[in-house]
């Protein structure tokens, strides 16, 4: 596929800093970030306005159990998506309507915790990731962006970090919001989160074969942006 601007993408762990980067490098490059979170948090959004769908999904403890027919319609939702971002990707519009602040509700959060294990969402969004991205420029980070929804990326990156550190990143983020926690506790969640996410049967998560890795255990961000900086301009001068 020939585009006039490269698409980036950036894998990883969670807690590996994603989206703090893929925004910088978005910024520092002049692309679009491609918040794939949000597009998951807004099919999320727009399935609520089902009141028993979005029921049956939040009590689903599996999405799995789900019925066929809640399958086929939450990929009918998320089929039917209008989505936008505008102002970078500060403003997120869904049949014109602003819902930036919508679908950062923790309930919303949750329920697309939950659609995102579902095949059939995860098929029917891959179209409108694409077009996000059929002229490149574009920076998108997720946990199969460079295997499944961009395999054909001009520049693929994967970060990660060890659990420790990736661990105290988290305790200290919640810390400055004034919530106690333990360091352990959190690098156990992680650790767990790691193993469900790399061997879960949909869209697990994989280090792409040509992906340059990223270490961020002991660079701070700026490094980190800079080392990816220079390997979009080496490999894409333009």
């Amino acid at each position: 596929m020939s585009r006039r601007r490269p698409v980036v993408t950036i894998d990883g762990p969670a807690g590996a800093g994603k989206s703090t980067v893929s925004r910088a490098l978005a910024d520092r490059l002049g692309f679009i970030y491609l918040d794939t979170g949000a597009i998951y948090r807004a099919t999320a959004l727009e399935a609520g306005h089902d009141a028993g769908l979005a029921a049956r999904v939040d009590g689903a403890n599996d999405v799995a159990a789900l019925a066929d027919e809640d399958r086929r319609r939450l990929a009918e939702v998320a089929a039917a998506l209008d989505l936008r971002f505008e102002d970078g990707d500060t403003r997120v519009l869904v049949g014109g309507r602003d819902v930036s602040a919508a679908i950062r509700a923790p309930e919303i959060g949750e329920r697309a915790s939950k659609i995102s294990a579902v095949p059939e969402v995860r098929a029917a969004l891959l179209p409108l990731q694409r077009r996000i991205a059929v002229e490149g420029g574009v920076v998108a980070e997720g946990r199969d962006v460079g295997t499944v929804v961009f395999p054909d990326a001009e520049v693929k990156f994967f970060l990660t970090a060890d659990a420790a550190e990736r661990a105290r990143r988290r305790a200290a983020e919640l810390r400055a919001r004034g919530v106690a926690i333990d360091e352990a506790a959190v690098r156990a969640e992680i650790e767990a989160r790691d193993a469900r996410d790399s061997r879960r049967a949909v869209a697990p998560l994989v280090q792409p074969a040509d992906a340059i890795v990223v270490d961020s255990s002991r660079l701070a961000p700026e490094a980190v942006l800079a080392r990816m900086v220079d390997a979009v301009t080496q490999r894409n001068p333009a």
